[in-house]
């Protein structure tokens, strides 16, 4: 074999093993994957939950993120449609701890916190070991309170929740609760709504919007490393220009009946995707 050819040959196979190393894998579990064909296609979710897989992807998200239903995973901050999906497929083999809202934030957190558990009450063949924290304002010794098994949880998720720490000024003592959550190298998955790369950020997120690159960079500085991203949750359509923000499109609809048919036609906001993992410091 000539020389140079087999250099070469040998130098693309080790680069190509440290990539297939350094890489997190995306392989789907069988098992797990079919959970989630029989959950997404089940009664019990509602009609509005159900209609927003065309926008949220749950089943490529999650598997993106490498969910597995023998796992302990944190969901912070979950909606109906997230709690109708990591329940079912966590509850026999795994653990959902469900970090809300403080109710302690005042009357509307408390009633949607409060809605929230009659939920879970309503369906005990669904819910019932589902593990209710909050994810509250940092406490006087600017802290938050555990949102999960102190080191334990397999994984935390946030879906459209960072631009609201953001706005409250506590976003990396929130990122802070959540690597206390987890083992080491357990992952943080993101999902967050795109802003324009062209815009500087604005600290808040009054728009809603939250630059890739400045959530990738606020989130490694709290502790953790970029593994992966997808464009799973990608949205072309969206220009992310709008005088209320990203909340005058679907399914908020802040606007009302106002352009409604423009903003439906957009779809939900263009999302990034980002699978972290917890490193020690």
């Amino acid at each position: 074999m000539d020389l140079r050819f087999a250099r070469v040959a040998l130098g693309l196979f080790v680069v190509s093993f440290l990539v297939s190393c350094a890489s997190p894998s995306t392989r789907p579990d069988p098992a797990t994957a079919a959970a989630l064909n029989q959950i997404l296609a089940s009664k019990h979710r509602s009609a509005a939950s159900a209609a927003r897989d065309l926008y949220l992807h749950p089943r490529e998200t999650l598997q993106f993120l490498g969910i597995r239903r023998d796992m302990t995973v944190v969901a912070v901050w979950p909606e109906g449609w997230c709690t109708e999906i990591l329940a079912p497929l966590l509850r026999e083999k795994g653990v959902l701890y469900a970090a809300q809202k403080d109710p302690a934030a005042g009357a509307y957190i408390r009633s949607t916190v409060d809605a929230f558990r009659q939920k879970l009450s309503a369906s005990p063949d669904l819910y019932d070991k589902v593990v209710v924290t909050a994810l509250g304002p940092p406490g006087t010794n600017g802290k938050l309170a555990p949102i999960g098994p102190a080191g334990g949880a397999d994984a935390v998720l946030s879906f459209d929740s960072l631009h609201n720490w953001m706005m409250a000024g506590w976003e990396l003592q929130a990122l802070s609760a959540m690597r206390d959550a987890l083992k080491p190298g357990g992952v943080l998955g993101i999902v967050e709504h795109r802003g324009d790369p062209r815009v500087p950020q604005d600290p808040k997120a009054a728009s809603g919007y939250v630059n890739e690159q400045y959530a990738i960079d606020m989130i490694e500085k709290a502790g953790f490393k970029l593994v992966a991203r997808s464009e799973v949750n990608a949205n072309p359509r969206d220009t992310k220009h709008y005088d209320q923000g990203v909340w005058v499109l679907p399914p908020t609809y802040a606007l009302g009946d106002k352009d409604r048919t423009r903003y439906s036609a957009i779809g939900e906001s263009d999302r990034f995707t980002l699978k972290f993992v917890k490193v020690e410091r």
